[in-house]
């Protein structure tokens, strides 16, 4: 199974929004260059972001966005099914009747607990997770200031 570029820019997206918690908005270009994702493309992506309650956007000359709940109560399986749809290695998942085999098909079982382990890693991690594990992931050189 693979992610699509929606869900997996959102969630750097999502990250880095996380990583400013709490200060004042973030304009969305510093998003896009410092997640080097494509800005037209990023502006796709914040309407159902949006819509859904995940951020809130400002608009005008100091506009932005931020998260408009704390990190630690965003999970990302939240942000995946937004983005992606269900979360489902293949479509006889949730729609049986499509897929005259269903019945009798083992391997529809093994699909079901792939997407079921899935749901429960997303389930199981938050934006602060990610923060946590973004910062463990910066290299302390890359904290040093040259004079």
């Amino acid at each position: 199974m693979k992610l699509s570029t929606k869900a997996r820019y959102g969630t750097r997206a999502l990250l880095d929004l996380a990583q400013h918690y709490g200060e004042d908005v973030i304009p969305l270009k510093d998003i896009a260059a410092r997640q080097q994702i494509s800005l037209s493309y990023l502006e796709q992506l914040v309407g159902p972001l949006v819509d859904s309650r995940l951020i809130q956007s400002v608009r005008g000359s100091h506009g932005g966005l931020k998260l408009a709940k704390p990190p630690e109560s965003i999970r990302l399986s939240e942000v995946v099914s937004l983005l992606e749809g269900p979360i489902e290695p293949v479509y006889c998942i949730h729609n049986p009747d499509k897929c005259d085999r269903s019945p009798f098909c083992a391997t529809r079982d093994i699909w079901g607990d792939v997407g079921k382990a899935i749901t429960s890693v997303l389930d199981q991690t938050t934006l602060a997770d990610l923060v946590a594990k973004q910062k463990a992931k910066t290299s302390p050189q890359d904290d040093m200031y040259y004079i």
